[in-house]
């Protein structure tokens, strides 16, 4: 199969640039994947598609103001640093633009020196990896996180021209465990209102952990899918979730995804006979059509780009005839797209 294959076309004015005032406002294209039949609604009414004793699995990551914009020490050029993976507590795998300029022995500098000529922070390039990422040693007096939050920017995808009014729009009203560099954009359409409607229905929630990396950015290269790599994240299944998934599983009831990142944390912490196993560690499952679903029976997702490892997951999952389809009919619908786009759910 081929990256081609999963291309659309998509024009530029339905890519959104900002969220939405209220968060469940959001349209909703409902995708039936034996049929390919579809349905448009609004993300308020999500609850009308799920059944009570349903598992609605979510990704409680936080994502971190990840974006460093500072300086060569020595020549003031322009240096953008991404964080992408804590090594240890001063180390962090990261991604530096631009990167010829930036080999190993290079200093950037943030913010701004205080009397002494002394940075708040400071990031000494220390290695490049394989793929062309740098490993930085960050030097700073204080808390890290403290220091992020002041000179750090949310890491807006690059299709997002607008600037972010509230950095907390980019995080889901459930993110609590501080890592990623890409939120999981399918949470975004829920408010608390929404969960507590569930949760009263009958509908239960269980917490997994992945932190959106690098893979999130990096487009398919390779046009024999095959040979593409993906990068690893890093995640957490905590007991009580693999406990409930695979109680429901065992009694015949639904686990559904809340984002592609849920389904990848599910999918890789699976044995063969669909059992899920707490515990945490990294992942680089690439998922597209011909993978045999060991858990997921549902996902919310939003849409995604074209010839993305996202889309092809969604269309392993429900065929990609049935998913370019309905990305057909959103587009003539006017849907908005991408991350701070619409959603669909697909069963």
């Amino acid at each position: 199969m081929k990256t081609s294959d999963f291309d659309y076309e998509l024009p530029e004015e339905l890519i959104a640039q900002d969220p939405l005032e209220n968060r469940s406002s959001s349209r909703l294209l409902v995708l039936g994947r034996e049929d390919g039949s579809v349905k448009h609604d609004v993300f308020r009414n999500i609850g009308n598609y799920l059944r009570r004793g349903d598992v609605l699995v979510i990704n409680d990551t936080k994502v971190i103001p990840a974006r460093l914009l500072g300086k060569r020490e020595g020549t003031g050029g322009a240096v953008e640093i991404l964080l992408l993976r804590r090594i240890t507590e001063h180390e962090w795998e990261t991604l530096v633009r631009p990167g010829k300029k930036c080999r190993t022995g290079t200093f950037v500098c943030f913010g701004e020196p205080d009397q002494s000529g002394a940075y708040p922070l400071t990031a000494e390039i220390v290695d490049v990896l394989a793929d062309g990422n740098r490993r930085v040693h960050f030097h700073y007096e204080g808390i890290f996180e403290e220091i992020l939050a002041t000179l750090g920017e949310m890491p807006l995808p690059p299709y997002i021209h607008h600037k972010l009014q509230d950095a907390k729009r980019y995080n889901t009203v459930y993110a609590e465990h501080d890592g990623s560099a890409a939120a999981p954009t399918a949470g975004l359409h829920f408010t608390p209102e929404l969960l507590g409607q569930l949760g009263e229905q009958g509908v239960e929630l269980a917490r997994v952990t992945l932190h959106v990396g690098l893979g999130t950015f990096r487009p398919v290269k390779a046009e024999n899918l095959e040979q593409h790599h993906m990068h690893e994240e890093f995640y957490i299944v905590p007991e009580e979730t693999a406990a409930a998934v695979n109680r429901a599983k065992a009694e015949g009831r639904r686990v559904i995804c809340v984002g592609t990142t849920s389904c990848r944390t599910l999918e890789s912490a699976a044995s063969e006979d669909g059992t899920v196993r707490a515990g945490s560690g990294s992942t680089d499952i690439f998922i597209y059509p011909g993978y045999r679903f060991r858990v997921m029976d549902g996902l919310i997702t939003n849409f995604h780009l074209p010839q993305s490892t996202l889309i092809m997951l969604v269309s392993a999952f429900a065929g990609r005839e049935h998913v370019l389809d309905a990305y057909r009919q959103a587009v003539e619908e006017k849907y908005r797209f991408f991350s701070f786009g619409d959603a669909m759910f697909v069963s």
